[in-house]
Parts: structure tokens; sequence; C-alpha cells
């Protein structure tokens, strides 16, 4: 059903080594009015399964390396429309009308409960879907992410990486000189619209008036020298959230990319995989 995808990556994370194992099974999905590219890494189906919400700009390829270090754990993602290999869109989405969109995805797929992790822009997409589907969710990972509009702002020189599309790839590439030994992607791209259709999504939507409604068990997760969102984002949401815990991580904004193994194995023990 799914097509396999061009990606090949060998990461260096904490001294290791390690090449891509797990590629991922990519099809498209037709839900309601938007075609959406699908990737699905297979794996252990007694264990709950993941879904991941990525960051701006990003295609599901820059999750490869956090699914590589998942082990046998199954994770789900999808490009967001106007994002990599799913077409843009005539008018942007919010941030509901993508929840739902997570929602009727996980429907088609015939997946019940999994456990839901957000990065950056994702981040709020995740706290949108948790607080519209509870009962989808076992337990919630935030990643290097903010409650939307009501946030402490990063360094204003990092922000403005943000205001040019895909600047996840641009920083990925910008820090593999260290830590990447090689790399050959083949990454679908829509253009800018897309992107800006990504910012127009968050503009004005904050979760700070509910987030305490989220009795979800929760792990915040922050980077320990993230210049565009600062750990006391995620040290107030800890506050405002019934049952959360916070930790930090070793890096800056892109530590899901370019610290795969330490994340996932906080995840992983969070989540009761291990």
């Amino acid at each position: 059903m799914y097509k396999a995808a061009v990606v090949s990556s060998v990461m260096v994370d904490e001294t290791v080594n390690q090449a891509s194992k797990r590629a991922f099974e990519i099809d498209f999905l037709q839900l309601g009015e938007y075609n959406v590219r699908v990737g699905i890494v297979p794996g252990n189906r007694q264990k709950i399964p993941m879904l991941l919400f990525n960051g701006i700009g990003a295609s599901l390829e820059f999750a490869q390396p956090f699914a590589d270090a998942l082990d046998d754990v199954e994770l789900i993602t999808f490009d967001i429309p106007g994002v990599g290999g799913s077409p843009t869109p005539l008018i942007p989405p919010r941030f509901p009308q993508l929840s739902f969109l997570a929602e009727q995805l996980l429907d088609e797929l015939n997946y019940g409960q999994v456990n839901v992790i957000g990065y950056s822009w994702g981040g709020a997409l995740a706290q949108q879907f948790t607080y519209d589907h509870p009962q989808r969710v076992k337990q919630l990972i935030l990643a290097a992410t903010t409650m939307g509009m009501i946030a402490i702002p990063g360094l204003p020189i990092e922000l403005l990486k943000l205001l040019k599309p895909n600047p996840l790839f641009r920083s990925f590439k910008n820090v593999s000189v260290r830590q990447i030994i090689n790399h050959q992607w083949v990454i679908p791209q829509q253009g800018p619209r897309g992107f800006w259709y990504q910012i127009l999504t968050g503009w004005g939507w904050t979760s700070a008036y509910w987030l305490r409604k989220i009795k979800t068990k929760t792990l915040l997760l922050a980077g320990d020298d993230d210049l565009m969102v600062p750990a006391m984002n995620l040290k107030v949401m800890q506050q405002l959230m019934p049952n959360a815990q916070f930790r930090s991580i070793s890096g800056d904004h892109f530590f899901m990319v370019t610290q795969p193994r330490a994340c996932a194995r906080m995840v992983g023990e969070f989540c009761e995989y291990y």
C-alpha cells in the first residue's frame, strides 16, 4: 500500500554513527478536501503507535533520524497541506481543521489510541489535537514549542530565520558539517505559499485559555540552547497543565534532528516503550 521513501542518512549522535534502519512507507490519502502525503514506519503493534506533528516547513523525511532511534515503535506522520508532498489548498486551514484532519487520518488507517509528539509548530497542532480528541491520546510529548501567540519570544535574529521557507532544512544543513557524515534525500517541495499558509494557520492562535483542561500525561521537552523557543515557555506550560513534567535536553531548537537518540530515549522512557 505504501511506497518506500527515498531516504538515506547517517547521523552522528552521542559519538555513535547510526545508519537509517527503518524507511518510511509512503502513500497519499484523500481526506475530505485534502490530498495528504502520509508516512508510516512500521513497528511492533503490541506497542502504542506514535503520531508525529512536524515543524514548520518540514516534510515527513525530517522525522527519519528520530524514527530510526525509536527502534520498533510504529511512527505515523504526514505532510501538512502545502508542505512536502501534500498539495497546497486554496485556503489555509486553521489548527482545528488540521486537528480534524489528523483524526480522519487515524480513522482511515484503523488506528485507535496513539501517543502524540508535536515538535515546534507541530507542538501547537499537538495541543489542539489533544484538546479536541483527548480519547485518542494516551500520552503527549511537546517539544520546543509554545502556547502560540501568548509566548516568550526567542531572539529576534533567530526568529527571522522562520520568515523564510524551509527553515528546518537550512538549519539542518548548517549543523551538518559537524553532525552529518553523509545524506542523500529526495524531498518534495510545494513552494513558499504552503509555508506562508502555515504561518497564517498559527496567526492569532493560542492554547493559553484552555491548556489547563488537557489532563493527558504530558512530557515537555526543551533544548538547553534553544534561542528560537526559550525553555521558559515550556516551564510556564508545565505550571498550567495538571499532569505535565518538564525535561531539558542538550541542543538547540533542532534537537529532534541533531540529537535523535537522546530525544527518543527520553520519549521512550516516558511512554514506557522500554
